[in-house]
């Protein structure tokens, strides 16, 4: 009896040991932010950790939070360095706005993101949009928006925006 507790609490800690690895390790560290680009594969996502500015002092953490989500949201956009192969949003596709309500980000897109591209790329597009964001602190859902208007697809049909996006949707 004795030698199956000790066993079961071996490994519960190696499980809880685990788990705040994994967790630790798909955060991006004060001052860095994780942005995704989907592969050409529609499936695979590269991480991809760059700086951000650190919270400035008087800064709230809500404002802040405002900040990294338009600033992750702008680098999942702008796409990889371009010697990377990856999908990319439309040429000239911007971020107008994001910002944090709770646990949603919401993200304003430019009218180009309404390029017909096919469901492979409008796919990979908004994988990696999602991936990014809902890699911040808080943040598990992200709502889409094109030109400060809620809409339910893009051109291609085959991509709903109309609800809150979450990385379980892929």
């Amino acid at each position: 009896m004795r030698n199956s507790r000790i066993f079961f609490l071996l490994a519960l800690l190696i499980a809880v040991a685990a788990i705040a690895w994994y967790i630790s390790s798909h955060r991006a560290s004060p001052g860095e932010v994780t942005v995704y680009y989907s592969k050409v594969d529609g499936q695979s996502e590269i991480p991809w950790t760059i700086s951000a500015r650190a919270q400035q002092p008087g800064e709230s953490a809500a404002a802040y939070a405002q900040y990294l989500a338009l600033y992750a949201a702008s680098q999942a956009v702008t796409g990889p360095p371009p010697d990377v192969t990856a999908i990319r949003f439309p040429a000239g596709t911007r971020v107008l706005s994001a910002s944090v309500d709770g646990s949603t980000v919401t993200v304003d897109l430019s009218p180009e993101v309404n390029h017909p591209g096919g469901a492979l790329n409008e796919s990979g597009e908004f994988k990696a949009l999602i991936w990014t964001l809902t890699a911040l602190h808080g943040v598990d859902r992200v709502a889409v928006r094109m030109a400060g208007s809620k809409v339910a697809t893009l051109n291609g049909g085959s991509f709903e925006l109309d609800e809150p996006l979450r990385r379980s949707d892929w």
